[in-house]
């Protein structure tokens, strides 16, 4: 088939009846929920817009296997080019979403075609397992398939490992092997966006321990395969709120969800890896699944990053504010952190490696720089908003208000901005602000963004190992001169 449409992915959604719990609710008919209608249209748009002309060709291309047109997350970058054909894709979608969707179809669509291109890792350890994700990789592209994955342990007891847990399935483990498959239990999170998915995939970052061996699993599924249950957080938004009093909320919350398997039966074929702490350990360094998607989340968090800039200089701007010099100090710290991103994304694509397959990579010191950098830039993005817009945040009032005539005089005279700005212009400016830095919705964006990869803390100390271990600091060397300062001892 290749790229789908809107219309047939949501086709595809009103076809399955997936285990979905929203509010203490099971939710029947994903579509017609109103929560998340908006942004099933959304995801929606993202399909259609690789038949638009003004994008076809910048994001999709010919598949070499089948004849097909196929998005370019598919695609398995040989050269900068290729590169540079990818982050068409990734681009496109942020824009599209504002960078405020971190699950759109490509992010996990690049992680599987990472998985298929170094699925020899895999063939190691057991032959099976390399020939399943390479079936998948194909099955995911020739269906341009809409995945979620779930790859984190629920936070029960976090100072003991899986098996260590007070209740054995805690933690998603193998029950066990039948003719037909692996039986699994437990849980995994954070599921986002997947009650409006078409499959999950799960796997586990590094870290397991002897013991932990039922735990070691990748494996793959239809959202709706039976004993899968998937519970929905609590929704940002109700599904009925205006465009015009949140701008943002109404149209891209994105649900994350825990998912519980209840006995859950996984076809052998569907099987990536199991019961082998080894390969589970090296899963991530051995197949790209960490380096080539970052390129993906660095380019969403670039536009995700460069729009809340966008809209702290707006509001600073509608106010008459950015006359000042804090102000002006503290928006160009803002651009200056949206330029940094751009040229570290440039130079991750520019200064890419050729692995041993044949495989493009963009640098990783770059991505790498980019996933420390972003959980404190936007944050400071965030909070600058906050201050410039101030309690002039807190006081804006709704489309109603504007509509009835007896408001509309009090309106213009007292919520317009600057002179040239007026009230309905400022206050719908002012509501786009608080969608992103005060309402719960943006709230849950600001801490998906601090914790996107993981703790950070801990993310920066594994970057400062990994540097140490891979550079020899030769310029110390060469600034002590140790062979002369050697002679010159030996001489007095």
């Amino acid at each position: 088939m290749g790229i789908r449409t809107g219309a047939q992915y949501i086709d595809a959604l009103k076809s399955r009846q997936p285990e979905i719990w929203l509010g203490g609710r099971k939710i029947t008919n994903v579509f017609e929920e109103k929560v998340f209608q908006q942004p099933i249209l959304e995801i929606a748009k993202l399909y259609d817009m690789q038949h638009d002309p003004a994008y076809q060709e910048k994001i999709t291309h010919i598949c070499e296997e089948t004849g097909e047109r196929i998005s370019n997350a598919f695609l398995i970058p040989k050269s900068y080019e290729d590169l540079v054909a990818r982050r068409e894709v990734f681009e496109a979608f942020a824009k599209a979403t504002f960078g405020l969707m971190g699950r759109t179809p490509d992010f996990l669509n690049v992680v599987v075609t990472s998985l298929f291109h170094n699925a020899s890792f895999l063939d190691h350890y057991n032959e099976q397992w390399g020939k399943n994700i390479r079936d998948y990789y194909r099955y995911i592209r020739d269906n341009d398939l809409f995945l979620t994955h779930a790859i984190i342990n629920p936070q029960n007891d976090r100072s003991k490992a899986s098996h260590e847990q007070q209740d054995l399935f805690t933690h998603l483990g193998a029950v066990k092997e039948t003719p037909d498959g692996l039986v699994v239990k437990g849980a995994k999170m954070l599921a986002t966006l997947s009650p409006i998915t078409d499959e999950v995939i799960v796997y586990s970052f590094p870290g397991f321990k002897p013991g932990d061996e039922r735990y070691a699993l990748a494996f793959a599924l239809p959202i709706d395969t039976p004993g899968l249950r998937i519970l929905c957080r609590e929704a940002m938004q109700d599904g009925t709120r205006s465009v015009f009093d949140h701008p943002l909320a109404s149209r891209f919350e994105e649900m994350d969800a825990v998912l519980i398997f209840n006995d859950v039966l996984i076809p052998w074929n569907r099987v990536f890896l199991y019961n082998n702490i080894e390969a589970a350990n090296l899963l991530y360094p051995k197949t790209g699944i960490a380096q080539q998607p970052a390129h993906q989340s660095g380019v969403r968090g670039l536009v995700k990053l460069q729009f809340a800039t966008e809209v702290a200089c707006k509001v600073a701007d509608a106010i008459g504010v950015d006359g000042y010099l804090n102000v002006q100090e503290s928006l160009g710290e803002l651009i200056q952190s949206v330029e940094s991103i751009r040229a570290l994304l440039r130079t991750s694509e520019y200064e890419y490696m050729i692995n041993e397959k044949g495989e493009a990579l963009p640098n990783e010191t770059a991505l790498e720089t980019i996933r420390g950098l972003l959980p404190t830039m936007y944050p400071r993005a965030i909070e600058v908003m906050q201050t410039i817009g101030a309690g002039g945040l807190l006081m804006s009032p709704t489309g109603a208000d504007f509509e009835n005539l007896e408001l509309r005089e009090d309106l213009n005279r007292y919520y317009g901005g600057r002179e040239g700005v007026p009230a309905i212009d400022r206050v719908q400016l002012f509501k786009l602000a608080w969608d992103l830095c005060g309402e719960a919705f943006g709230q849950r964006l600001l801490q998906y963004e601090r914790y996107y990869t993981g703790d950070p803390i801990r993310k920066r100390a594994i970057f400062y190992n990994s540097y140490k271990r891979s550079h020899s600091f030769a310029m110390v060397d060469a600034a002590l001169n140790t062979e002369v300062k050697k002679k010159e001892v030996t001489n007095s």
